[in-house]
């Protein structure tokens, strides 16, 4: 990023924002892992609100920096008694960045789990390195991802949404590229040159247009989106949360250990 964009405002500390006429650039700033925290999620949704009041800005693009995206929403925010104010802000932010009315663009290196994923998985485009590590592992802590419940199988079909989110396997960017999750897969040195080229077309476009094809575009999907996310939230807080077994994931996680599962 050059020292001619508009720098970031004083209050953010999780993430960084920059804009430059027509480009501006989300970067989470969460050191080492980009991980989610209340904060983070307050804070992008004041970027997004801040930047949606900058008519001339067209594209954004979204970042974790050369390190890694994000390793996901902090698991210490899973337990009983922060859970559905962790869905609340997460899921308000997921819906908010889906009516955003610029291009959002993922540039994606290292580590994209979980949340982290989710976030990339809705914007409007996902640039990614060949090795970055791609996954949605709730299940493995006795939970599920609700965002990719609702959204995965319109980006990847439904046998492979059904596969990642019931094994919570971890896959490559290149996988992520070849199932329709990233628009294209680089090598590490080629990313930001993917990304630029993309850029370039939007760049030579009108930001009135974009936004309004944007709001044409995601119309039908978004009104699913809304529907099917309420009620994996729904089914989230009424039923899972109160199974042994969720508690017991997050519990092994926090203390180091390897979950025993007693099937209730």
């Amino acid at each position: 990023m050059s020292h001619h964009y508009m720098s970031n405002p004083a209050s953010m500390q999780r993430v960084i924002v920059e804009h430059k006429g027509l480009l501006a650039r989300i970067t989470l700033n969460h050191p080492p892992l980009n991980v989610i925290d209340f904060q983070m999620m307050d804070e992008l949704l004041a970027a997004l609100q801040q930047l949606e009041k900058r008519r001339e800005v067209s594209t954004v693009i979204f970042s974790g920096g050369e390190r890694g995206f994000s390793a996901g929403v902090d698991v210490a925010v899973h337990t009983p008694d922060k859970i559905q104010t962790m869905l609340q802000k997460f899921h308000g932010l997921i819906l908010a960045l889906t009516k955003f009315p610029k291009i959002t663009i993922a540039e994606v290196y290292g580590v994209c789990l979980g949340g982290g994923a989710e976030l990339a998985m809705v914007c409007d485009m996902a640039y990614t390195t060949e090795k970055a590590k791609w996954g949605f592992p709730e299940i493995t802590l006795g939970c599920y991802p609700p965002v990719a419940c609702t959204a995965l199988a319109a980006l990847v079909g439904q046998k492979r949404a059904a596969e990642l989110v019931f094994t919570g396997r971890t896959f490559s960017g290149k996988e992520a590229a070849e199932w329709g999750l990233a628009n294209e897969a680089q090598p590490e040195g080629a990313l930001q040159e993917s990304v630029q080229c993309t850029v370039d077309h939007l760049l030579k476009l009108s930001p009135a247009a974009l936004a309004v094809a944007k709001k044409a575009f995601y119309a039908w999907d978004s009104m699913h989106l809304d529907k099917g996310l309420a009620r994996a939230e729904k089914i989230y807080l009424e039923e899972l949360v109160k199974t042994e077994d969720a508690k017991e994931g997050i519990a092994a996680w926090l203390q180091k250990r390897k979950p025993e599962w007693r099937g209730n």
